[in-house]
């Protein structure tokens, strides 16, 4: 009866008393932020962060080169989409950059917090109290001697203010801590993180970034108009824009001649540029390089690329001029191998013209032509055209960049009814199908401008600063507890490092010499 009662109690109805019980909406909101703010949510964040950055440096990013995402989308139309539509050609601001960034944020400001907070009462507090077995520690020594009590506490107080130690004399034994600046630096290193996110953040709402394409010979003047590509931030406004022009007046690639194995090696570009604050103002000569930007007024001026622009004019079959400027070309590879397009929506026959450009035209076997080299050694203009409606009478907006073909008809080019029209410089040529004639007047360099204000970047970089600082002191300073106790016949020592402390025996055996009297007999034992 006994056994029956006993195994009842093991039946599925009772078993519901052991049951854990239900911890709630709250307690799951309390357990997530816990997981949240916790160190190692903190460093898997930071460093996700830093994976998710890494995209950014592998596509040209809108922002920054929106000729080279022009270029990426010409090259790879059907991975450009998919790219796209993925944000890696605006990784900085997407959306998944985004919610690392906050939540990195908020998990670095929820772990600093109560580690400050506690940091703060441990240096207030008194070095722990003489534990009851001090041979259990890692650097413990116990001396046989005849000095005194005083002598002891004294001469071991002393050694260890000397050594930095935080000191506290108790009754017949003495309690030192070091190394809180340990604990200071890792503190101080997620509060510059926490600076670093917060600088970047203003930054990035009151920063901006506009790029412009000048041709030798063309004035940029800092409106809003004259940006090909405006990037603002969301607290941006235009009255930031302070009133400037520069004028590019020649623009030098030098490429190396001398070694035989690096020929067209780019060795330096200068953009040689002319600026002026108001118009009554005398200008200013200056030099952009890579790396070496111009210190505009309230904003400063990058070199961002280069690149070929072949003067060209076109004609009506009545010699009307239907167009002439120079071109921009875009570079397709290292020896400026340059891809342009011409659009003639005002020409009494509307056509478009898809171009390429080579520096130093080379044949291949196939009958194509390259550029060897990107110097202007012996440049050609090879055109193919298409004629029909190019779309532009109805307002909607065009990469100048490219030629939507799809519709038109290819009148010059490969398999067409006429050969690519080809030019050297100084060279007219009447078009096909009576679309009248072409000139090649010359060529001129242009240089792609990037002009970014960001008021933080000083704040960012004391920051970032700081963070390396403060990381050499955490990761440089021992964090240490050492104790004294007289006992009658000797007295003992024993030390514990918070970490591996190699150095830990050393300490133990300097503070045992500083106390014990040099005519003094004794005997150590570990």
């Amino acid at each position: 009866m006994a056994s029956s009662q006993r195994s009842s109690d093991l039946t599925p109805e009772s078993s519901d008393r052991t049951e854990s019980p239900e911890i709630g909406v709250v307690g799951w909101l309390r357990w997530i932020w816990r997981q949240l703010t916790s160190m190692r949510t903190a460093l898997l964040l930071l460093l996700l962060l830093a994976i998710a950055a890494v995209p950014g440096s592998i596509y040209p990013q809108r922002s920054a080169d929106p000729n080279g995402v022009t270029s990426f989308f010409q090259g790879n139309p059907q991975l450009a989409r998919v790219l796209d539509a993925l944000q890696l050609f605006d990784v900085y601001s997407s959306s998944w950059f985004s919610a690392i960034y906050i939540l990195l944020f908020v998990s670095l400001i929820g772990c600093v917090i109560p580690r400050t907070l506690v940091h703060y009462r441990a240096l207030r507090s008194e070095p722990v109290a003489l534990p009851t077995r001090l041979q259990r520690f890692p650097g413990y020594r116990k001396i046989t001697s005849d000095a005194s009590g005083k002598h002891v506490l004294a001469k071991g107080e002393a050694a260890l203010r000397a050594k930095g130690f935080r000191v506290i004399v108790r009754a017949g034994s003495i309690s030192a801590e070091k190394g809180y600046l340990r604990e200071t630096g890792n503190l101080m290193f997620h509060v510059a993180l926490i600076g670093v996110l917060i600088t970047a953040g203003i930054g990035g709402g009151l920063s901006y970034n506009g790029q412009r394409v000048l041709v030798e010979g063309e004035t940029f003047v800092d409106n809003l108009s004259s940006y090909d590509s405006f990037n603002p931030g969301v607290f941006f406004k235009e009255s930031q824009l302070k009133p400037y022009a520069v004028t590019l007046n020649k623009f030098e690639a030098i490429f190396d001649l001398k070694n035989p194995t690096n020929i067209g090696t780019p060795l330096d570009f200068r953009a040689h540029v002319t600026t002026r604050t108001t118009p009554d103002a005398a200008p200013q000569r200056s030099l952009i390089r890579v790396n070496e930007p111009l210190q505009a007024p309230g904003a400063n001026v990058y070199l961002t690329g280069n690149g070929y622009a072949p003067v060209l004019t076109f004609r009506d079959p009545d010699g009307q001029v239907s167009f002439s400027g120079p071109v921009e070309f875009l570079p397709q590879d290292a020896n400026y191998t340059s891809l342009g397009v011409v659009k003639l929506p005002d020409a009494k026959t509307q056509f478009g013209v898809l171009a390429f450009f080579y520096p130093t035209k080379q044949q291949l076997k196939t009958g194509a032509f390259t550029s060897s080299f990107p110097g202007l050694v012996d440049p050609l203009l090879s055109m193919n055209i298409y004629v029909g409606n190019l779309g532009l009478n109805d307002g909607s907006p065009q990469n100048v960049f490219q030629l939507q073909v799809h519709g038109l008809k290819k009148v010059a080019g490969p398999k067409a009814p006429n050969k690519a029209v080809q030019l050297v410089v100084g060279q007219t040529k009447k078009l096909p199908a009576g679309l009248g004639s072409v000139t090649f007047d010359g060529i001129k360099r242009y240089a792609s401008l990037d002009v970014a204000y960001n008021p933080t970047e000083g704040w960012v970089l004391f920051f970032a600063l700081l963070a390396l600082a403060s990381l050499a002191t955490s990761l440089s300073v021992p964090r240490r507890r050492v104790w004294i106790r007289k006992f009658e016949g000797g007295f003992e020592v024993a030390a514990l490092a918070r970490n591996d402390d190699p150095n830990l025996d050393s300490l133990v055996d300097e503070i045992v010499q500083s106390i014990t009297p040099k005519k003094s007999s004794r005997k150590a034992t570990k």
